[in-house]
């Protein structure tokens, strides 16, 4: 049973904690959102296809992962509970997206359609608020730590920031996701999860 409530409560909590958003506001979201119950190993955007979903994840873990011409997958991003997963990219310019959402786990998500929230966002000056802030935080402040994370950050250092961050993950989803986040191999993961025991 989904207990809608909580996480419609969570999805606005995640909403304001970025910027107010108003009642009238928050009643226009809630016109553009669906539940959605997916299955470990369902894929909710496959690279090449349009994005036209925002997700909002209530329980579970999603993956963005793309695959290089060898074949070869690499993890873009592992998105948890009470974060966004989609391709904004790819909704915003209707272009193919670049990469593949799976899901990693039974997972309970808020659909968004995409289209209809970055509507209200230039009819709501709240929400346009909120939008700047999110771009703030995720696009430019959280990317660009990550990316100087992988530069000057060795692989141990950058494994107990994500444990810390996400306590218990590496109970629940195999390592290789996690060493492919992380930018290191399987092996190498094995090694610093053994060294810190």
């Amino acid at each position: 049973m989904i207990d809608k409530a909580k996480h419609i409560s969570d999805l606005k909590v995640k909403f304001e904690s970025y910027s107010p958003i108003s009642e009238k506001s928050w009643s226009f979201i809630l016109e553009t959102i669906q539940f959605k119950a997916v299955e470990k190993g369902e894929i909710l955007l496959r690279e090449g296809q349009i994005s036209r979903k925002l997700y909002f994840i209530c329980e579970g873990v999603v993956r963005a992962f793309c695959a290089d011409i060898e074949g070869n997958l690499y993890n873009k991003n592992l998105f948890l509970e009470k974060n966004f997963a989609g391709s904004t990219v790819s909704a915003i310019q209707k272009s193919p997206s670049t990469f593949t959402l799976e899901a990693l786990e039974d997972s309970v998500l808020i659909s968004i359609d995409y289209s209809k929230y970055r509507e209200l966002i230039f009819k709501n000056n709240d929400l346009k608020d909120y939008y700047i802030a999110y771009i703030e935080r995720n696009w430019i402040i959280e990317k660009e730590q990550r990316e100087v994370s992988l530069v000057f950050e060795n692989a141990t250092v950058r494994y107990l920031k994500f444990i810390r961050q996400h306590p218990s993950v590496d109970k629940r989803i195999p390592l290789q996701h996690i060493a492919s986040h992380l930018g290191i191999t399987p092996t190498q993961l094995s090694r610093i999860r053994k060294d810190l025991k």
